[in-house]
């Protein structure tokens, strides 16, 4: 008999708040056009919090919904992780936060910090406590608010970003029974921290300094430079995940790409050679929900049945640090 633990995802969940701004509405914000943006982005709509409503609020929802689908209370988990990058407040942890909403009290909490890739190395992360044993049952979180760190100023990118969570719950289970987290490749590269950050509000610029610039308290981002660094570096973890596997691209029935920009899930599918009708976009209804966008569009397309027991599901990201990342599972 085997023993060796497989890391099985067993309840997934996604939620988005219920305001919306419209490609419509940003014409009358700043100088640009639904046209402009839908042709360079793809972006229709982006859903966006209400006042007084924090990461560990919408991660909630999403986290009920994955425990239910799940079978499970929060009492069964062991660890909870959540992926952000807009934390409720600087200290404690939203994974604090959230399990006190929850009630998970016999949890362990913690977050990830990787940008838009946050998700993919929390899942990463989970997976590898299942397998040493330490943790049988692990909620992940991916979740933003994007909009409290938006320049609604700035035409380049308030256009680009949404507000959302997902989570998933991932399982112990012995035995190899085919179906589970078959590979995950993580990377990093900080040379190029500053195409994507926000400049102020840390400990190098803190916001009550006088050294502080606060008309840089935004996500500020070289689109270009991270437009050609995103294609290739997720095209190459996709292609690395599956060779830990021991599978190719071929074999794979769905790809769930980070929801940034159309073009550049264009350029990543084109790339791999990926039929289109095997890849799934919801960036139209969502815009970049940063850390929320994989497991967003993950329950999007599981609730849509575009996900079936024994499908081959590749999901990749790419963010701020830079970082990037992917996820090779078998439903």
């Amino acid at each position: 008999m085997n023993n060796q633990r497989r890391a099985v995802i067993t309840g997934i969940g996604a939620y988005a708040p219920e305001k919306v701004l419209t490609n419509a509405d940003f014409e009358k914000i700043v100088d640009t056009s639904d046209e402009w943006i839908r042709t360079r982005t793809g972006i229709l709509e982006r859903h966006i919090k209400e006042n007084g409503e924090g990461s560990s609020d919408l991660a909630l929802r999403a986290s009920e919904e994955a425990l239910n689908r799940a079978g499970l209370t929060p009492d069964d988990l062991d660890l909870i992780m959540v992926g952000t990058v807009t934390p409720d407040y600087h200290v404690p942890s939203t994974a604090c936060i959230l399990q006190e909403k929850m009630g998970a009290f016999n949890a362990a909490a913690m977050d990830v910090q990787a940008a838009c890739a946050s998700f993919i190395y929390g899942l990463a992360t989970a997976s590898a406590h299942i397998h040493t044993g330490l943790y049988k049952r692990i909620l992940v979180v991916g979740v933003d608010c994007l909009s409290a760190v938006t320049n609604y100023k700035d035409r380049s990118t308030c256009v680009l970003f949404g507000d959302g969570a997902g989570a998933v719950i991932v399982e112990s289970r012995n035995g190899d029974g085919g179906d589970g987290i078959l590979g995950n490749v993580l990377r990093t590269d900080g040379r190029y921290a500053k195409l994507l950050w926000i400049p102020t509000g840390g400990s190098m610029q803190p916001f009550l300094s006088e050294s502080a610039d606060r008309e840089r308290v935004f996500i500020e981002m070289e689109g270009n430079e991270v437009f050609k660094i995103a294609v290739r570096s997720m095209v190459s973890a996709a292609r690395e995940a599956c060779e830990q596997a021991g599978l190719t691209v071929d074999d794979l029935s769905l790809l769930i790409p980070h929801q940034a920009n159309i073009r550049i899930i264009n350029a990543v599918v084109k790339r791999l050679g990926i039929a289109e009708e095997n890849v799934f976009v919801n960036i139209q209804k969502y815009g970049n929900t940063s850390s929320a966008s994989v497991p967003l569009a993950l329950e999007e397309a599981y609730s849509a049945g575009r996900i079936k027991p024994g499908d081959n599901v590749m999901m990749v990201a790419f963010g701020g640090g830079l970082t990037w990342g992917a996820s090779l599972i078998r439903f």
